[in-house]
């Protein structure tokens, strides 16, 4: 192979990974990439095929190779979880696959067979946000999917008011009924829809005394809920702030992440007991 050939495959494979490590051979040859380049590449190790129509770096993401591998989209839980979105945590992939297709071979993945919201156009690998909200919200427990669907309005990858004009499934469009931005966190959307019981304001991200606050009940009572980020400075400025809410008659309840998912009980039992001592009052 001559060294102009080499160079020819070297530019053929970096163009691959500024795509995402992993493209349609077609794209490649459309967009101007000579279809000898891409098999030369493949040659000499620096691209791999996948499924004859696809190409990828060698050190390509794993999950978008198997989706190209098995003719699927990443979606639901998983897409959710590449997009930085609050999850609770899955230990199986979630695909999506369309309703001719044959068998997937993903090893315990999560196939779903829904017709998408919005349609998958060819060679996607991840479903857009709105069919995976419309999966979330009819795979996951409803906690776990409104936690999610919150994350995508406080992040703004998704209009609401643009979402319930779509072909919402009815699940999905129950969970976006409840959904709000306000929430800092995935944990925090658990706490209010199982708080409302006790029918007392509850006013999530306040600010008070130069800071947010993750809950206030009432006038006067502050819930925390610390993540695990709460160390080191952050402890600090945590405990600076906590000092400055009690100086201002504010009565501070703090708990921890795995707390209100595990031990939910415990904490409910230690509001109902402040609320029923009048902390919550002004």
């Amino acid at each position: 192979m001559t060294e102009a050939r080499e160079r020819a495959a070297a530019a053929a494979a970096a163009k691959v990974r500024a795509q995402g490590g992993i493209v349609r051979s077609a794209r490649l040859i459309e967009a101007g990439t000579p279809k000898w380049a891409v098999a030369d590449a493949v040659t000499l190790g620096l691209l791999v095929r996948v499924r004859r129509v696809w190409v990828a770096s060698i050190d390509a993401d794993e999950q978008l190779v198997t989706a190209a591998r098995e003719g699927v989209v990443l979606t639901c839980v998983t897409a959710a979880a590449r997009l930085g979105l609050w999850v609770l945590g899955s230990d199986r992939m979630h695909v999506a696959a369309p309703a001719h297709a044959g068998s997937v071979d993903v090893a315990q993945a999560m196939v779903h067979w829904n017709g998408p919201v919005v349609p998958r156009p060819p060679g996607q690998l991840e479903d857009p946000i709105e069919n995976v909200l419309a999966l979330v919200a009819q795979c996951q427990p409803r906690e776990a999917a409104l936690a999610v669907w919150e994350s995508a309005l406080r992040r703004q990858l998704v209009d609401p008011l643009a979402l319930g004009r779509m072909p919402l499934p009815a699940a999905a469009r129950e969970v976006l009924a409840s959904a709000s931005p306000w929430s800092d966190s995935g944990v925090e959307t658990f706490v209010v829809p199982r708080l409302r019981w006790m029918r007392l304001p509850l006013r999530r991200q306040t600010w008070i005394a130069g800071h947010r606050v993750d809950l206030l009940i009432g006038d006067r009572l502050v819930l925390q809920i610390d993540g695990g980020h709460h160390v080191g400075a952050q402890r600090e400025i945590d405990n600076a702030h906590d000092a400055a809410l009690r100086l201002l008659g504010y009565h501070v309840i703090r708990v921890g992440y795995w707390q209100v998912l595990e031990h939910w009980h415990e904490v409910q039992d230690v509001l109902m007991r402040a609320v029923a001592q009048g902390l919550h009052r002004a």
